[in-house]
């Protein structure tokens, strides 16, 4: 014996069905689109990356063998490295060794490239990772708690305390906070080291250094946006059935604030990336932010490619991690603003 659905509901069925399939080819369509950027933005990150380095005056070759060796001398090693070659012909020679690993070797170091990167690389990590976790950690329980404090015009002495502070504070470049914090440390007291990487200590004050500003500039954001999840129609009606308010905040509140934290997130990992250069120049930290400077200065022209497009593809699959885990979480709005 069959049974039959009636008329309507077979008919939401079929609806529901065709809804859920036209949903998975926008996901994959948009995923798609982001693939393709990210291939377009390599290719111009590593165009980028090639010419702007050799707009660096001086003669790396020189600088490299010093002011003691011969114009002989100085000619072969630039041949050598294939530096008298037209441009468009270094380009194509940058990306054969680029799609084979061989990113040269360093003029000031006499290493491979990828021997110093993988060297370099994790220490840069740590820091801008554990810097990303700090600033997510405390800045969204901060705006949250800010927001549900000032809701509705209450408290406006904190309301206004907490723009201007965090306004200030925010605007403050990393390496400003990061030259205070070892006049504090280094002058003053002697609680914590402000050199080198040895032990969890030293981890502290570049930490700080990278988060203090941004934990200010995205607690603002995310009490923008906490504000107007308070306002809808769904917590209104929660807080009039008498709910608790750590579950009104855990269980309505900040599901509704993952999307807005982790785009903000990306634009944080960009920033950390970045701020790391001057700090671990000024905390002495072996990653590649001290090294690319030493290689610009040193005019190392394979060095300080390497290293900037490593910094570029962190801040690139970074951001399209980002754009995968959004489109899994909220597809609706995600495809929207897409």
């Amino acid at each position: 014996m069959t049974t039959t659905l009636p008329r309507t509901d077979a008919l939401a069925t079929v609806r529901g069905r065709r809804s859920r399939s036209s949903r998975g080819g926008a996901v994959g369509a948009f995923l798609l689109r982001r693939v393709i950027r990210l291939f377009w933005s390599v290719v111009a990150l590593v165009t980028v990356v090639f010419l702007m380095v050799r707009m660096i005056p001086g003669d790396p070759v020189r600088n490299a063998l010093g002011t003691n060796a011969t114009a002989a001398v100085v000619e072969a090693r630039r041949e050598s490295l294939g530096l008298n070659d037209p441009l468009w012909q270094q380009y194509l020679s940058f990306w054969k060794g680029l799609l084979t690993g061989n990113l040269g070797d360093s003029f000031s170091l006499n290493l491979p490239v990828t021997t110093i990167l993988e060297q370099r690389l994790p220490a840069t990590l740590e820091l801008a990772f554990l810097s990303l976790a700090t600033v997510l950690v405390v800045s969204i329980p901060l705006g949250i708690v800010i927001a549900a404090l000032t809701r509705g015009g209450r408290r406006p002495g904190l309301d206004v305390a907490y723009t201007s502070v965090s306004g200030l504070v925010a605007v403050i470049p990393e390496f400003v906070i990061g030259v205070a914090l070892v006049y504090l440390f280094a002058v003053q007291t002697t609680l914590l080291p402000v050199a080198g990487r040895d032990g969890a200590n030293s981890y502290v004050l570049p930490v700080l250094a990278l988060s203090i500003g941004l934990i200010a500039g995205v607690s603002r954001i995310v009490r923008v946006e906490a504000l107007t999840v308070f306002s809808q129609d769904y917590i209104r009606t929660a807080r009039a059935k008498r709910m608790s308010r750590g579950r009104l905040y855990l269980n309505h509140a900040l599901p509704n604030l993952v999307t807005p934290a982790l785009t903000v997130g990306g634009l944080v990992l960009g920033s950390l990336v970045a701020g790391t250069v001057l700090v671990e120049t000024i905390f002495s930290w072996p990653g590649l932010g001290l090294t690319i400077v030493d290689a610009v200065r040193s005019k190392d022209f394979p060095l300080a490619q390497g290293i900037v497009l490593v910094y570029g593809l962190i801040v690139l699959v970074a951001n399209l991690l980002i754009d995968f885990v959004l489109v899994c979480l909220d597809p609706r709005s995600t495809l929207k603003d897409a």
